[in-house]
């Protein structure tokens, strides 16, 4: 029986489900969020966007209707800590973009109140016992940031940052830092560790919001999840920091490697190679200010377990079901080595785009410029690169004799800025069986293009109508 005080719980996740109006929060409130049922959905073709965080996040408007597949393989900022103590995979991207996706609120209402603490980041440049003071306040339920939420939520939200803790504890020899730590990580892997699940955590984040969020992590696993890049000159990368934006590495004391065993059930078996990395802070603006290029071109993108040994992992069930019940498939705007190509590089996806019979559309959004993982590429590099990887082998069921598929199996259109930074050859794309998109939108700040939803939106529209 429903009531004021029903649990979180009683909320369905999925967009498809029978669901109409945001009945936990503000019941009563006549400026309540109210959620459309499943017939506005199947006004709207159904999407599956592929994407790392902040990459995807300021276009996430454009989808009423879309699934979004996200790595967990993200070594940088406060979830390298959370790796580095905890192990488990990145959950960066993933509750970054379940923030993205709370519905708007009006300011100082519950449902903004958990936006504001589940998107508030622990302070950088303070003392550590500054900042475990904050953290201090919040998990014992006296912070300001409390304010607003309704006691039911809050002693949700706080029982898993309590566990948290709790685990954190049991590794003091690690000397877990708390600077620049993200409240949203911080309940996301605590309901993860509780669960020993990410999409069940998934869940319970996206409950609690109200989120309409369908995201998928692209492999489901409890363990670390660690790329590593080959360059052309036969160099190795570790880890998505060292591909991307290399920084300094910490200096691990000797007392702390030394606390370490392989064979304990805290510090984690087979997880040795990334607890030397600190609390890896670096911020996108400094990112996208400038970047040192790799002496050599990627080749090849691969995972890696502790030891240090590539490994085959399997992608998430629900993410080759999407594909074959989706009818758009989107490349996200991002990063291409670190984002897009680590949910490419599985066994059984390419067959899965390939194979559908739905897939009406398969765009890439091309980057308005170019990074350190893709300096000097053109439009066409972005492209046999994702058919590249799409086409290889992955053992153990990818031995013998594997289809090698058209690029247009892969991208039907390619979808670019104007004023774009990338060169982009119409010519030379098109016979490939790609056609090229070109919508406007240029950053006044920068004078770099970059892509917004409505622009995205634009885009998808005009590629539908087409067909």
């Amino acid at each position: 029986m429903d009531s004021l005080n029903s649990s979180v719980f009683d909320l369905p996740l999925q967009p498809d489900s029978a669901r109409t109006i945001h009945e936990t929060w503000d019941r009563h409130d006549p400026m309540a969020q109210v959620t459309d049922g499943p017939e506005h959905f199947q006004n709207h073709p159904s999407s599956l966007v592929i994407s790392g965080g902040s990459g995807g996040n300021s276009i996430c408007a454009a989808f009423e209707n879309a699934c979004y597949v996200l790595p967990v393989s993200d070594d940088g900022g406060s979830s390298s800590e959370i790796i580095r103590v905890l192990g488990g995979p990145s959950i960066g991207d993933i509750r970054s973009r379940l923030v993205r996706l709370i519905p708007p609120a009006p300011p100082g209402s519950p449902l903004d109140a958990v936006r504001i603490l589940l998107s508030y980041r622990l302070p950088m440049n303070v003392s550590e016992n500054e900042a475990r003071a904050e953290w201090r306040g919040i998990i014992e339920g006296q912070s300001p940031l409390w304010s607003g939420i309704p006691n039911d939520r809050k002693e949700v939200i706080r029982g898993f940052l309590v566990y948290f803790e709790n685990e954190v504890l049991k590794r003091a020899h690690k000397h877990f830092s708390f600077l620049n730590g993200s409240i949203g990580n911080y309940f996301l892997a605590g309901a993860q560790g509780f669960f020993r699940s990410l999409p069940s955590a998934i869940f319970l984040f996206s409950t609690i919001t109200n989120s309409q969020a369908n995201i998928l992590p692209v492999i489901v696993t409890n363990h670390i999840t660690t790329i590593a890049a080959e360059l052309e000159n036969g160099t190795k990368l570790l880890g998505q920091c060292e591909i991307s934006h290399p920084v300094a590495p910490a200096i691990s004391s000797d007392s702390e490697l030394l606390s370490l065993d392989p064979l304990s059930p805290l510090d984690g078996l087979g997880e040795i190679i990334p607890q030397s990395r600190s609390n890896i802070m670096y911020s996108q603006q400094a990112k996208e200010g400038g970047y040192e290029p790799l002496h050599s071109r990627i080749c090849r993108l691969y995972y890696i377990n502790g030891y240090g040994h590539e490994v085959y992992p399997r992608p998430n069930p629900q993410f080759i079901k999407n594909l074959s019940t989706s009818e758009v498939l989107v490349y996200s705007c991002g990063s291409l080595w670190t984002s897009i190509i680590p949910c490419l590089a599985l066994r059984g996806v390419a067959s899965a785009i390939a194979g559908s019979r739905l897939l009406r559309v398969k765009a890439l959004l091309l980057n308005g410029s170019n990074d350190r993982e893709t300096d000097g590429y053109t439009a066409v590099d972005y492209i046999r690169a994702i058919t590249s990887v799409l086409n290889s082998q992955y053992p153990p069921n990818g031995l013998g004799n594997v289809p090698l598929y058209p690029i247009s199996a892969f991208i039907t259109h390619l979808v670019y800025l104007e004023g774009t930074k990338v060169a982009v050859d119409v010519e030379a794309i098109t016979p490939l069986g790609i056609k090229c998109i070109l919508v406007g939108k240029r950053s006044e700040s920068t004078g770099i293009p970059r892509y917004d939803a409505a622009v995205v939106q634009q885009a998808i529209e005009e590629i539908l109508s087409g067909q």
